[in-house]
């Protein structure tokens, strides 16, 4: 543990007090450009993750809290085909569930929350399984964290761990690690679109993903908290193994560097090479910040000390390089700073040594400084929502709510 750090307290207190008010977004404006009250992304769901976890920090007021729970909680509850951890149902129990804690809060709606995120997570497994019976390659929608199964896995594991469907998801990302009968050498959830999810004839023979938001690394790191939180269902830990030795063939690393590539085409399949100038800004959602928590999770659950030093020193190499700070411009947890500040902190807690805790109040400065020259956006993951979330965690050196499961960093 380290002392509370007062200059990012304030930081994130300044941000909070401009998102107080949540009364702009309760009301419905033509043309207003506010986003769907149940967006974790953009939406009044993400701001009340802040406000909660002040609240529960005893750093916030929890009636402020609810107000903008009220807000999430507005307007027509989306179940469709689109709903997922980031958006519609999923988004508000996960937020819900956060608000309630241990209390006994909104246990009726929680109950009927339950319910609608359960038989959507049943029916996207459903359809999963039927394209693998196929014998099919996935899109990323099927599996990823921000649309896809994972993300409904990272809510089910976090709100109810010893259920049915929490080990329905994991054994479902296992059977998304076994090779497809019409695979050959590529790895079974090599997906058939490009990384904006569509398909495009820059990408006719589609890509493998690494990222966190939309690659293999959420899937890897889900499989790996659930063995870390005793979550047996078989096979988990041979699919992680199976993961890591195809990420493996995709590290970069010399006597400086240690760095994963974002994506992998299947021309650079065929060459076994990723160029240099390919590597990804380091952020959480294809970048170091997500890659190298990924990894160091699973060497947690394999007890494999040589990735865990790959890991940990990717991060430090990162965290002592100027030139990669530059690359992120943006302050949000998505693409900027914010992520980059707090993946390293989850990953400090972890770590063997104290040499990346070390490095957070340069890093912490650094985006207190960014903020006051960024345009302000109030949403999560790109916005100043977020950048709160993670300054406030830092600034307090813990988290009363777990609200980082949706970046599956913990």
């Amino acid at each position: 543990m380290s002392q509370p750090n007062p200059e990012a307290l304030a930081a994130a207190d300044t941000i909070a007090t401009a998102l107080a008010d949540p009364q702009p977004w309760a009301v419905e404006l033509p043309d207003s450009g506010l986003a769907w009250p149940q967006s974790l992304w953009a939406g009044a769901a993400g701001i009340a993750l802040l406000h909660i976890e002040r609240a529960r920090s005893g750093h916030g007021d929890p009636g402020i809290a609810h107000a903008w729970l009220e807000v999430a909680a507005s307007g027509a509850l989306t179940a469709a085909p689109n709903a997922s951890l980031f958006f519609g149902a999923p988004a508000l129990a996960f937020v819900t569930h956060t608000a309630a804690g241990t209390s006994g809060r909104y246990r009726r709606a929680l109950e009927r929350l339950d319910h609608t995120v359960t038989a959507i997570t049943r029916t996207r497994l459903a359809d999963a399984h039927a394209r693998i019976d196929r014998g099919e390659q996935p899109e990323m929608k099927e599996f990823d964290l921000i649309r896809g199964l994972t993300g409904l896995g990272a809510f089910h594991l976090n709100r109810h761990p010893d259920h049915q469907i929490t080990r329905d998801v994991l054994s479902y990302l296992v059977r998304l690690t076994e090779p497809l009968p019409t695979g050959g050498e590529l790895p079974p959830w090599w997906t058939t679109v490009a990384p904006n999810g569509e398909p495009s004839s820059d990408y006719p023979h589609g890509h493998g993903n690494l990222g966190m938001s939309h690659g293999i690394s959420s899937a890897l790191a889900l499989l790996s908290l659930a063995v870390l939180r005793n979550v047996d269902v078989p096979g988990v830990k041979e699919a992680i193994e199976r993961i890591c030795a195809w990420t493996d063939t995709w590290r970069q690393q010399d006597d400086a560097d240690v760095w994963w590539p974002g994506l992998v085409t299947i021309e650079q399949t065929r060459e076994q090479g990723v160029d240099p100038s390919q590597r990804p800004r380091p952020s959480w959602c294809y970048g170091v910040s997500g890659t190298a928590r990924a990894q160091q999770l699973a060497s947690l659950a394999l007890a494999d000390e040589t990735r865990q030093r790959a890991a940990e020193e990717a991060m430090l190499i990162t965290l002592r390089d100027m030139a990669q700070h530059e690359r992120l411009p943006e302050i949000g947890l998505c693409h900027g700073t914010a992520g980059l500040l707090h993946s390293a902190w989850r990953m400090a807690a972890d770590a063997r040594t104290t040499r990346i805790r070390d490095e957070l109040p340069e890093l912490a400065a650094r985006l207190v400084a960014q903020i006051s020259r960024s345009e302000p956006q109030p949403g999560l993951l790109d916005g100043s929502a977020g950048v709160a979330l993670a300054l406030h965690t830092y600034g307090t050196d813990a988290t009363a709510s777990d609200w980082d499961t949706i970046l599956l960093l913990t």
